[in-house]
């Protein structure tokens, strides 16, 4: 019986890059299903996304939310959204391919092959990003030192949000209890899947920064993470029973 696959993107203004990335999605080989959580974009995403659905096979779905609530909160809601549905396989994608759909088999493979989740890594083989300027690299990539180094996790890019989870993963973690909305969210959720004892696999991939639309990072999104972390070195860590 093949496996039930859902591939969650979260968009804030991505008129340009929404459609392709849906139908990059679902046109790949194993039948994933693509649920767009969108939060209240003034572009006109949502309405994009709305057109695309009569001829999505029943693959696409859409959750609107009245304004920017935060990435984190966005996935939480798509994981609640898969738990709901019986899906076996969740997948955290951008909208804007700096995630190249055709890594998706591959963050897949990883978890069939024994893994609980699988990360997109632009680290664990060297530096693996195009187009970033040059201080964004190295910010990312300190960061992510930083969190092995405080955290003693070996997740060589724990801020990735390209991310395979199996289902056993969501139940497990209290999504009450994740605290970090921003990219520091992505911390967050690795180190707790490792910290509950999830195998976590990095499977190298090549990160290129968006060419249409606009990045949504910001300074207080890092020093949300910043901060996050130190938390999360004294935190205990309890599973969803």
């Amino acid at each position: 019986m093949m496996k039930k696959k859902l591939v969650i993107i979260p968009t804030y203004n991505e008129i340009e890059n929404v459609r392709n990335i849906i139908r990059a999605v679902l046109g790949l080989e194993g039948s994933y299903d693509v649920l767009i959580i969108d939060d209240g974009s003034p572009d006109g995403t949502a309405a994009a996304v709305r057109e695309l659905i009569p001829e999505s096979d029943g693959r696409l779905f859409l959750v609107e939310r009245s304004g920017k609530l935060g990435l984190g909160t966005a996935y939480i809601a798509g994981f609640r959204w898969a738990l709901e549905r019986d899906y076996d396989y969740v997948f955290e994608m951008d909208a804007d391919f700096s995630h190249d759909p055709a890594d998706v088999p591959r963050l897949l493979a990883a978890c069939e092959d024994g893994a609980d989740m699988s990360v997109g890594s632009r680290y664990c083989n060297g530096v693996s990003v195009v187009n970033w300027p040059l201080g964004r690299i190295l910010m990312s990539y300190c960061a992510s030192i930083f969190v092995r180094k405080t955290l003693h996790v070996k997740i060589f890019d724990s801020t990735a949000g390209f991310v395979c989870y199996s289902r056993k993963v969501l139940e497990t973690i209290d999504f009450d209890k994740v605290e970090m909305k921003g990219y520091g969210f992505q911390i967050e959720m690795k180190y707790t899947a490792v910290r509950l004892g999830f195998k976590l696999a990095e499977v190298p991939v090549i990160f290129i920064n968006r060419q249409e639309g606009t990045s949504k990072m910001s300074s207080s999104i890092f020093g949300e993470a910043f901060w996050g972390v130190i938390r999360l070195r004294f935190r205990k860590i309890v599973a969803n029973l």
